[in-house]
């Protein structure tokens, strides 16, 4: 699972998800890192897809944290944007439950500190000077996914 791969549509980013969502388990934390539009709440929706949770998931920028209740008698998908936060006090003032949920991070690099012993960082890059088609039109651009293991869950 960890290692670096090439994405190449929302569909494939999508489908990264979902693989990721079939291997991960209550206490697991993923920090996704990547520029606006990189594909984060994609790759959630996938997680959520296979963690078989109640949707629809989507960016909870505006509330800052989301729990999507399991549909399958599995943990709970717990989905953080931590772009208005400032430090991992703030994260941990949220008053997440880590150890019973499968929790992703969005823009949490750097935030784990003292809140958790393990986690999976995964950075989304995209290809500099990505920007809008024609008529507004999304491009669609490969991605690089790295998955990067940290703490004694990742090590085994």
């Amino acid at each position: 699972m960890l290692g670096t791969r090439s994405i190449e549509n929302p569909d494939q980013m999508h489908e990264l998800g979902l693989e990721l969502g079939k291997a991960l388990r209550a206490g697991d934390v993923l920090v996704l890192t990547g520029p606006l539009g990189a594909g984060k709440t994609t790759l959630t929706r996938g997680i959520g897809e296979g963690l078989g949770v109640r949707g629809p998931v989507t960016s909870p920028t505006f509330v800052l944290a989301r729990t999507h209740p399991s549909l399958v008698d599995g943990p709970p998908l717990v989905h953080v944007d931590a772009y208005r936060l400032n430090s991992a006090v703030e994260l941990d003032d949220l008053d997440i439950d880590f150890a019973h949920s499968v929790v992703v991070v969005e823009w949490g690099a750097g935030m784990l500190d003292g809140i958790v012993d393990s986690w999976l960082d995964v950075v989304i890059e995209r290809p500099e000077g990505a920007n809008a088609g024609e008529l507004g039109e999304e491009l669609i651009e490969p991605r690089t996914v790295t998955l990067t293991g940290h703490g004694e869950r990742w090590n085994s």
